[in-house]
């Protein structure tokens, strides 16, 4: 792996100059300090006057494969929703999911996106697509057995085996994690089963954890009136390694106990917000009590796009119109949701520019109408701009996009149109 050098790249209010090899941030100067260092080896340089670098973002809650899936449950309530998807999931294959999760790192490269949280089924061709496409992906089996007996000894089975096949291939670009649906999907022993398992490989659980109010409805009336927050922690899985998408319909006892065993919470408003599974994440009550909140987009099925700079500007509108407080969700914290809070979460030292950090970069190009205002570059980011305005991204100290190009794209979208057909 080669070096990259950034030459007068601005990173926060001062021109840099950023040296890059492998995989990591080695250095940062002041722009034209880098005729000073001692660098060996290939160099690939570019000028980057007039761009700004900030983190890459990481997308912490989504399921990749359905971006071949849009449109497909338009205008339904969430439970009918989800049966079509999944009648829609029983017909789908290795195929299916690798060409899928191919046109989902097309559209996260091209907006930003160097981290993704997955969770979807067949996921070995899911890390085998995104480790072609050079992003990381943090993803591995997913539990749903739907209270059957056998389908739980099946997966128990499938699960072990998967499991210490991947953690034992030590493959950098793929965290490998655990997950279950959600408590309505998965039976209570196999919710422990899996939870014990990810404590034993000592990895991440991804679950959603209520998400509609029906959920937590439908829990309280099975378990002697425990929400879902309780009732898993009657199970022992409230921990650090426990990665919880949506948490839209919490009480203050739940949000005591998610801060107080360390879970990782995850908003995704475009998907709550199409869905009608609600809006009024409690964005300030949990991150006064130490939750550690991140960011993701969902799945296309829901919300239609993998854009995480879309989903930074509607958590923020919204978090400012329910509360009637447009100083609510700030700038700078909502820069840390959609980064270093998802970094943190995954253990990978990513989410910042600093020596030593991983190399994973994006270089906004503010040649355009978006940033011509004297306004903080963040406000004309998240508030004016779009994706579009992302000219290069850097994951893992290699460029996977320079310029808005990606290498094989067209071949990618024409093999997606081929599995389409098929599906049909």
């Amino acid at each position: 792996m080669g070096s990259i050098l950034l030459k007068d790249v601005t990173v926060g209010n001062e021109r840099q100059d950023i040296l890059i090899g492998q995989g990591r941030i080695r250095r940062i100067g002041p722009a034209g300090s880098c005729a000073l260092w001692q660098i060996a080896g290939d160099v690939e340089m570019m000028d980057c006057s007039g761009k700004v670098a900030i983190p890459g973002l990481i997308n912490m809650h989504t399921h990749s494969p359905m971006a071949l899936m849009r449109g497909i449950g338009e205008d339904m309530v969430f439970h009918r929703w989800l049966d079509k998807i999944w009648k829609v999931e029983e017909h789908l294959d290795h195929d299916f999911v690798y060409w899928g999760t191919k046109v989902a790192c097309l559209e996260m490269i091209r907006t930003g996106t160097t981290t993704f949280n997955d969770q979807y089924w067949f996921f070995d061709s899911s890390v085998r697509a995104a480790r072609e496409m050079g992003l990381r992906i943090a993803t591995g089996y997913d539990v749903m057995d739907k209270g059957s007996q056998a389908e739980a000894d099946r997966q128990k089975e499938q699960c072990i085996a998967k499991s210490e096949a991947f953690l034992g291939a030590g493959d950098p670009g793929h965290i490998y994690e655990l997950a279950f649906h959600a408590i309505y999907s998965v039976s209570e022993e196999m919710i422990r089963w899996t939870a014990d398992l990810a404590e034993k490989y000592d990895v991440c659980l991804h679950i959603h954890l209520c998400e509609t109010r029906k959920e937590v409805e439908d829990c309280k009336a099975a378990h002697g009136g425990l929400t879902p927050v309780e009732y898993l922690d009657s199970l022992g899985v409230l921990s650090p390694r426990l990665l919880a998408a949506h948490t839209l319909w919490l009480t203050p006892h739940d949000i005591e106990l998610l801060a107080a065993r360390g879970v990782h919470c995850i908003h995704n408003i475009n998907s709550n917000t199409k869905l009608a599974s609600g809006y009024r994440f409690l964005y300030n009550e949990m991150r006064d009590a130490g939750v550690n909140l991140c960011l993701g987009t969902d799945g296309c099925a829901s919300s239609n796009n993998l854009d995480m700079l879309e989903a930074m500007k509607t958590a923020a509108i919204f978090q400012k119109a329910w509360r009637d407080d447009p100083s609510a969700l700030p700038l700078p914290e909502l820069m840390d949701m959609a980064t270093v809070n998802g970094a943190r979460a995954l253990r990978i030292d990513s989410g910042r520019i600093a020596e030593g950090a991983v190399a994973d970069l994006l270089l906004v190009d503010t040649d355009n109408t978006f940033f011509l205002s004297p306004g903080p570059f963040l406000a004309n980011l998240v508030y004016s701009a779009h994706s579009d305005c992302i000219d290069s991204v850097i994951c893992d100290g290699r460029f996977l996009m320079r310029h808005r190009e990606i290498p094989g794209e067209r071949e990618i979208l024409a093999e997606a149109r081929k599995v389409l057909a098929k599906i049909a």
